[in-house]
């Protein structure tokens, strides 16, 4: 009787992973405003979509909240990575808050495209998910104008002139494989449709995508790390899934590891989205070490290189912190 050999256990990381340019710039911004005013320092929404850095934050003291009637007059407020509408700003002016806007840079250009397409008299299609802050501060450029495409589903809905002026815009953390299958069933039923002058999907968003795509068909399992909130993060385990992957799961922390989730699984692929800080990361490394899996072996589709400077209105007052 010929015995078979127990098949090889192996954990590949994806990169790039984690923190993205602008996800950077916006929790390094909250931490040198604590720096600089000291607390508190409020944050209108999560400054970025991760339960971690806003309890570490916090523990700074930084207060985040829902909207800016709990931000007492005068105070010192910083916009999160998702975008305000100008009626927040409008708002923050009349109750004479200290604003600093933490706004990705990637999701302001997505703004002025909102705005230039409006001034032109252009129907917008935003693609994007109901009730998220990015989608809630872009349609808050050109609300008159602006309707919400939230899946391919939706098109045969629109209610528009077939050869009308309409426009496509989209929230920077979907999946590409879907927003494009949405631009295409939007392009069958308006021909003329314009497309946005570059692609609005991040670049950060894509590249870990496509990071998921390269390992999956070899994992038995994909962990995504990253908030049940993060849009980009739950985007990874279906891309995961579609890229053959036979089992995806998003975690907080090595804590949510499910240990049924590993029975009878060789390969495990790990990523995180673009909003985790990297020792979360570890910690499910780690944790998978301690359950009888080899170190991680990383495969990197790209290098990033990108890097955003801080909003300008904290770069003066930090500069002027020195100059005295």
């Amino acid at each position: 009787m010929t015995s078979v050999a127990p098949a090889t256990k192996r954990v590949v990381v994806a990169a790039p992973r984690g923190y993205c340019a602008g996800v950077d710039r916006a929790v390094v911004t909250v931490e040198k405003a604590l720096d600089l005013y000291g607390p508190p320092v409020y944050v209108r929404k999560q400054i970025v979509h991760n339960k971690h850095v806003v309890e570490t934050l916090e523990q700074r003291g930084a207060i985040f909240v829902e909207e800016l009637d709990e931000v007492p007059t005068g105070a010192t407020v910083v916009f999160s990575a998702h975008g305000v509408s100008p009626a927040v700003h409008a708002e923050a002016a009349d109750r004479g808050l200290k604003t600093i806007d933490a706004t990705c840079p990637l999701v302001t250009k997505v703004h002025h495209e909102a705005k230039r397409f409006a001034a032109e008299g252009t129907q917008i299609l935003l693609i994007g998910h109901a009730g998220h802050e990015e989608v809630e501060g872009t349609m808050g450029e050109a609300p008159e104008q602006t309707i919400l495409v939230q899946s391919p589903a939706d098109v045969d809905g629109l209610d528009l002139p077939e050869h009308g002026n309409l426009a496509w815009l989209s929230q920077t953390t979907l999946s590409v494989d879907e927003t494009m299958e949405t631009v295409g069933r939007l392009r069958e039923r308006f021909p003329l449709l314009m497309d946005p002058p570059s692609d609005d999907i991040c670049y950060a968003t894509q590249n870990r995508q496509l990071a998921v795509k390269q390992i999956s068909p070899g994992c038995d399992l994909m962990i995504v790390v990253g908030s049940r909130n993060s849009s980009n993060s739950v985007r990874l385990v279906e891309v995961a899934l579609e890229a053959g992957a036979k089992a995806s799961y998003r975690v907080d922390n090595a804590a949510e590891i499910d240990p049924a989730w590993l029975v009878g699984v060789n390969s495990v692929g790990v990523t995180s989205g673009a909003s985790v800080p990297d020792v979360l990361v570890q910690g499910v490394l780690d944790y998978l070490e301690s359950q009888g899996f080899p170190p991680a072996v990383e495969e990197r589709l790209t290098e990033e290189t990108l890097q955003f400077a801080l909003p300008p209105e904290l770069r003066k007052d930090l500069r002027r912190a020195v100059k005295h």
